[in-house]
């Protein structure tokens, strides 16, 4: 068994082998390094390459490939749906609805947008994490343009139902935006019987590479967004400059790895997940955080309260877990996450995430728990 143990899947994966493979035929020179918008022969295979990638990634959301734009990231993706959208569709209404535990992405973007005259309903989940669809329906008014709520979370993991969402939004004509970063390659998503208009997603989170994602738009109805970054018109013209087939190839293969093994690994995770639970409540002195019948099973959240997160990192260097997220664990404040789910200060600074994946073994999960049982 390796140390230190990785138990941060939450925050960043590693890249699988058969990816690292694909991805560097598109590097060197012995490979298709060519500019995808080049129109003679190395350019044209690179522009192949894309193609297919971009056709893996629609396949797994059950989309088509023309509705995916490629992007930097989800964060790109969320920054594109919700100013792109708000840009376009402000002479339909001003107003936008979220949930006070998105990611940073979302709510940054929410607080810039009011700055520009827009209001936003930012709703507080229930002490489960989870959205209250008759609070959620009551929020939206006749100048609503737009929903942006999270799939899964990223710090306790609770899948949101988004297809109860999707049809309170469709029917009262309401563009839906989901942050999936979480979520894509690791449950299921069908945009076909779904009707999402936006969808946010990333390849770090399913073995692909840091640097690329993508923003689903939905064709029939037709779903638009304002560009934020102008240029050469790359992406239909709402996300210019050159692409990275290395990147794209990349995630298009980790996209089509994931959807192979997505059923498999879902079994695997809630085998380790009810290892790793039965384990640490042992100790009478534990809290899990979020709602565990409704949530993904690679993300745990819990505390032992009265011992402050901080404490179990120093006294656990050999394994690799979060405090809080690593999207946004810039000080020393508690999770807003948290906070909202209504835990005092005191408990979320105890709060920590175990978050499991594609490389965790049991006998991981054994040294883990033993080790927090020494505690």
């Amino acid at each position: 068994m390796k140390l230190p143990i990785y138990l941060d899947y939450a925050a960043t994966t590693p890249v699988d082998p058969r990816v690292v493979t694909k991805m560097l035929h598109y590097l060197s020179t012995d490979g298709h390094y060519g500019n995808p918008a080049s129109a003679h022969v190395y350019g044209e295979a690179a522009k192949q390459a894309v193609d297919v990638a971009r056709a893996q990634v629609a396949e797994l959301i059950h989309a088509e490939p023309s509705e995916i734009i490629w992007t930097s990231g989800a964060t790109e993706a969320n920054n594109l749906a919700l100013k792109g959208v708000a840009a376009l569709y402000q002479r339909k209404g001003k107003h936008i609805v979220t949930l006070k535990t998105e990611h940073p992405s979302v709510l940054d973007c929410c607080q810039q947008l009011e700055k520009q005259g827009f209001s936003v309903t930012y709703l507080t989940p229930k002490p489960n994490g989870l959205l209250d669809l008759v609070e959620f329906s009551e929020s939206l008014r006749d100048d609503t343009i737009l929903v942006s709520i999270m799939h899964i979370n990223n710090e306790i993991g609770v899948i949101q139902d988004i297809n109860a969402i999707a049809q309170i939004t469709a029917k009262r004509g309401i563009l839906f935006h989901v942050d999936a970063a979480q979520s894509a390659g690791k449950i299921s998503l069908d945009m076909t019987n779904t009707p999402i208009d936006l969808l946010s997603m990333c390849a770090h989170k399913i073995y692909g590479p840091k640097g690329i994602g993508a923003l689903y738009l939905r064709r029939k109805p037709r779903v638009r967004v304002a560009p934020l970054i102008h240029g050469g018109g790359q992406e239909q013209g709402m996300r210019s400059g050159t692409l990275p087939p290395h990147q794209i190839v990349a995630m298009g293969e980790a996209f089509s790895l994931a959807q192979q093994s997505m059923s498999a690994e879902q079994q695997t995770l809630h085998q380790l997940r009810d290892r790793f639970l039965q384990g640490i409540s042992q100790s009478k002195n534990v809290l899990i955080n979020g709602d565990l019948n409704q949530s993904y099973p690679g993300i745990v959240n819990f505390c032992f309260p009265g011992t402050p997160a901080k404490t179990l990192v120093n006294q656990f260097p050999e394994i690799a877990f979060s405090v809080g997220s690593a999207c946004h664990a810039k000080g020393v404040e508690p999770s807003y996450v948290l906070r909202a789910l209504g835990l005092t200060d005191e408990l979320a600074q105890c709060a920590v995430r175990f978050s499991f994946g594609r490389f965790t073994t049991i006998e991981e999960i054994d040294f883990v728990v033993e080790r927090l049982k020494q505690l």
